[in-house]
């Protein structure tokens, strides 16, 4: 990597849901141009995680900073502001289906009143492009669109004030096989294009392994390791082992030469 500037920073995060403990004293960073993925078991806090450093929710405790700026400082015009660095891909994509695809990628655009409609349609079309879309699918519902199709309009819509960072929540979840290989390298394109720094929450090893330049491994309420794939896999932990290690995962991994494969029988 060309830096390794800090573009967000977790320190002694602590979430709590009554007396539920989510996070406890939990560490993490994101450096600029990366693709950090976040993995973790169920309940173990991802999408928290990602809710908190999006500023839709606040820690119980700690400290949250994104691009050198602390989220509770922040008033809510300068976190508006500051949202306009960041681009989010939800787990469903997340559409609104009354409005056109256009019109959906157009909305971030549309908030910040600085563009007249004819430029802003301009852009959103651009941005369709961007993504492998054409442009008459830009006046389609969301309703007219197959599964791969909503992923690309979402992320269109995410990429669509050129953010610094990008959050991505299961960006595969729900595609078929084919479909999936396709959105997980077209992430991998714009990636290494747009110089984006990269936030994905996932549990699909395929794409895991294609995308992530470090992992952060949420368990036992905090970040375990957060490091490349093979310093990952090396850690001695039960959620690592079952989920790396064991069946599908040594199979993806094998694939790719970073662990043995599993002897026959």
């Amino acid at each position: 990597m060309a830096s390794a500037e800090t573009v967000i920073r977790l320190s002694g995060i602590t979430t709590r849901f009554g007396s539920h403990v989510v996070h406890r004293d939990l560490e993490l960073s994101v450096l600029r141009g990366e693709v950090l993925c976040i993995v973790g078991g169920s309940g173990s806090g991802k999408t928290t995680l990602l809710r908190e450093m999006l500023g839709l929710d606040e820690p119980t405790e700690g400290k949250i900073e994104i691009l050198g700026v602390t989220l509770s400082e922040l008033e809510a015009q300068e976190l508006a502001e500051l949202r306009r660095h960041s681009g989010v891909l939800f787990q469903r994509g997340a559409l609104f289906s009354a409005l056109t695809v256009a019109e959906n990628v157009a909305l971030p655009l549309r908030e910040l009143r600085t563009f007249d409609d004819e430029l802003i349609n301009e852009l959103a079309l651009l941005r369709l492009e961007m993504v492998g879309l054409r442009r008459a699918d830009g006046s389609k519902m969301p309703s007219e669109l197959s599964g791969g199709m909503i992923k690309r309009a979402a992320l269109a819509r995410a990429l669509a004030l050129e953010p610094r960072i990008v959050f991505l929540d299961e960006p595969t979840a729900g595609l078929d096989p084919e479909s999936s290989e396709d959105f997980v390298e077209l992430i991998r394109q714009l990636h290494q294009e747009l110089q984006l720094s990269v936030v994905m929450v996932t549990h699909d090893l395929d794409t895991l392994v294609a995308l992530s330049d470090r992992i952060a491994v949420l368990a036992d309420q905090r970040v375990l390791i957060s490091a490349p794939l093979p310093e990952v896999i090396k850690v001695s932990h039960p959620f690592i082992e079952n989920y790396f290690l064991a069946g599908r995962g040594r199979r993806a991994l094998s694939a790719l030469g970073a662990v043995a494969p599993t002897p026959a029988s």
